[in-house]
């Protein structure tokens, strides 16, 4: 059962995120939040797997409330929700450590996708979205993976989790076991000091070595 904590400062939001949520066998909402203030003590009481975080509040915004949480040890994973795709906050909350982000406006059933891929962590959220995004933006730190030493599988890998593939379709691709891609995935996310899959994506279009404004391949 994977646990939820919904943080939005609309409650008519937070309701409707709640009924769609509850209604599946396996997704459970442990608790509410308006503000991201609330987040640390119902985090550290509730342990939820996921938290739905309200990229815009009135006192502690969700990219301040992001980065606070992802400094614990053993965090949730934080799905930002926005009202808009290439807002910049969206693109702080990822560079901040969010694992991806949702448009308010989603269907009931990709909700549910979302967080049920968010929660697992095996595959980047919505990689078109997140490449349309960063392509707004342009790469910021053109050194960034120049050191790092990703040798070429690892490289192929990091494309590969940019086009939003499972470990298994990673697999199925480089005709390879599943703990091999595992294993590559984890030297990946060492080697660029990623919390997880989407911050590995991010810092691979900042730098250039993949161009958002390409089809990834």
């Amino acid at each position: 059962m994977t646990g939820i904590l919904i943080v939005d400062d609309e409650e008519l939001v937070r309701t409707g995120l709640r009924a769609v949520l509850d209604a599946q066998p396996d997704l459970h909402v442990l608790g509410e939040a308006s503000d991201g203030a609330e987040v640390p003590g119902l985090v550290a009481r509730l342990h939820p797997d996921v938290v739905l975080m309200d990229v815009r509040m009135p006192a502690v915004d969700g990219i301040t409330a992001t980065r606070d949480l992802l400094r614990r040890a053993d965090p949730p994973r934080v799905l930002v929700l926005t009202t808009f795709g290439n807002d910049g906050h969206v693109y702080d909350a990822l560079r901040a450590g969010a694992a991806g982000f949702l448009l308010k406006r989603t269907r009931p059933a990709e909700i549910v996708q979302a967080v049920r891929t968010v929660a697992t962590g095996e595959s980047l959220l919505f990689p078109a979205a997140v490449r349309e995004l960063l392509a707004g933006f342009g790469p910021v730190d053109g050194d960034r993976l120049a050191g790092v030493g990703l040798t070429e599988r690892e490289s192929g890998v990091l494309r590969l989790m940019a086009r939003g593939l499972s470990n298994a379709e990673i697999a199925a691709e480089l005709v390879v076991g599943v703990e091999t891609v595992k294993t590559h995935v984890g030297n990946v996310l060492a080697k660029l000091g990623a919390r997880d899959r989407t911050q590995a994506v991010v810092r691979a279009y900042e730098s250039g070595f993949i161009d958002p404004r390409s089809p990834v391949r």
